[in-house]
């Protein structure tokens, strides 16, 4: 149950296998929780339809954002509510009344901080630092978002690690000149050529279906997620700048969550105007040719792709509580 795997064809998901109790834990301690999580995964899943998880053009969204970024040498990309805001609403009530911080120990630190009290673990991978054991009842209730996550990384990945020869990227910065829409339309129509991974999976994507074009698929694993309660107090407000995985992992997603309206008023626990959001250091700034410092202003849904080992950072807060859903992924092909 530690490693949990996806493909972008594939039969059978995630959520079906686990209520139909195909998917058993890695140990008995986590049976009773198996079966609660199933019925927690019924009463979600039902509750809101899935095709409503991911904003609807999220794979064109997704397609020109890399060219962008591939163009600026960046390996990152944010996409504004990526994932709806109204289905978060939904799902954060379920998320906060079973949410069970774990206290870890990371060899070395984490962003210079070597005990962490501050994520619900849904899955880990086995023998991995840290160690803890996965929240299954969590789990459940994430499934079907995890299972988006899954597609739409996917997606984003296949198009972050193709169009990359010399000829493909001349193509793409002469046509446009300076970067304008013809550049980026060039690039768009490069990067659909070489095949894009499959979201519509469980109606990921909304409307919106985007096939395969050259009939292959990429296999992604999520080795680890979690979800990150962080606070105002010293060593809780912040993650500090770091890479994934200490650099292990092929890449990663982080999903805003919303602010926290249903334990208390929403201007208590906001952190509005109180920091937060993302840092990354990534691309290369002139004349030193370093990478640049870039600051998102994350809400709820917003959907970050990280490659691998890419510097970033949840930036500190001082006021309310922010929220905030990791997957670390590693990647093959299938």
């Amino acid at each position: 149950m530690a490693l949990l795997e996806t493909t972008s064809k594939g039969e059978g998901s995630q959520s079906e296998l686990l209520q139909s109790g195909q998917m058993n834990p890695s140990s008995s301690q986590h049976s009773n929780a198996a079966a609660a999580a199933a019925a927690a995964s019924t009463s979600i899943s039902t509750s809101t339809p899935v095709h409503d998880i991911s904003k609807d053009g999220i794979a064109k969204e997704i397609t020109r954002g890399v060219i962008r970024a591939k163009l600026a040498k960046m390996r990152h990309l944010v996409i504004r509510q990526g994932i709806q805001p109204a289905y978060l609403d939904a799902l954060m009530p379920a998320i906060i009344d079973n949410f069970r911080p774990q206290t870890v120990m990371y060899n070395g630190g984490v962003a210079k901080i070597k005990e962490w009290k501050l994520s619900c673990y849904l899955e880990v991978m086995e023998g991995s630092v840290p160690c803890a054991n996965p929240d299954l009842n969590m789990l459940s209730i994430c499934l079907p978002l995890l299972e988006c996550c899954d597609d739409v990384f996917a997606s984003w990945y296949r198009q972050q690690h193709s169009c990359n020869d010399a000829g493909q990227r001349k193509a793409s910065s002469t046509r446009g000149g300076s970067g304008g829409e013809e550049n980026i339309d060039n690039c768009d129509r490069v990067a659909s050529a070489h095949g894009k991974a499959v979201v519509e999976k469980n109606g990921c994507g909304g409307k919106e279906k985007d096939q395969d074009r050259s009939g292959d698929a990429i296999k992604v694993k999520r080795l680890m997620t979690f979800i990150t309660r962080y606070t105002s107090a010293p060593n809780e407000n912040a993650l500090l700048k770091h890479v994934d995985g200490a650099g292990k992992v092929d890449g990663s997603v982080v999903v805003a969550l919303p602010v926290d309206r249903w334990t208390g008023p929403e201007e208590v626990n906001s952190f509005e105007g109180h920091g937060g959001g993302l840092t990354f250091w990534d691309g290369k700034s002139r004349p030193l040719g370093r990478p640049q410092e870039i600051q998102y202003d994350t809400r709820s849904g917003d959907l970050a792709f990280i490659d691998r080992a890419v510097w970033h950072q949840a930036n500190p807060i001082t006021k309310g509580t922010r929220w905030a859903l990791v997957i670390f992924y590693k990647v093959a092909d299938s």
